[in-house]
């Protein structure tokens, strides 16, 4: 286990150093500044808007005997709604209809979808390894 984690954060550091490579030497030169807003914008987005949302959630569903399951479903269908909303909010068709060619809106109700199903899925199975009266070796 130890040498796995040593793997991939060694990996990690390695595609890290090539992503600053590229920003400095591989794009527009206000990149780094864009790169910087748009971090910027991430934080405040994480701390004002997705973790508030996810401790709340929290406190709601505490008392679900499934609780796990609906916590990790709802924080995967936050950040899968939030890297689809850019496309989703901006009006009209995109500059380049190549770059955008997919239909966000319905790919985002699949995935959400897909994401209920896990969820389900999930709680169902700890709850069939569950012993006791419904469980195995009931």
């Amino acid at each position: 286990m130890r040498a796995a984690r040593l793997v991939l954060g060694a990996a990690g550091l390695l595609l890290l150093a090539a992503g600053v490579r590229l920003l400095i030497t591989g794009g527009p030169a206000d990149a780094p500044r864009q790169v910087a807003v748009w971090l910027a914008g991430a934080v405040v987005l994480h701390d004002l808007a997705l973790a508030p949302l996810v401790l709340a959630a929290g406190l709601v569903v505490r008392r679900l005997p499934a609780r796990r399951a609906v916590r990790g479903g709802l924080i995967v269908a936050g950040c899968l709604t939030l890297v689809a909303l850019p496309p989703l909010l901006r009006p009209g068709e995109p500059r380049n209809a190549t770059a955008l060619p997919l239909d966000y809106g319905r790919n985002l109700v699949l995935l959400l979808a897909a994401t209920a199903l896990a969820a389900a899925a999930a709680a169902a199975w700890r709850r069939a390894r569950r012993p006791g009266p419904g469980g195995p070796g009931a």
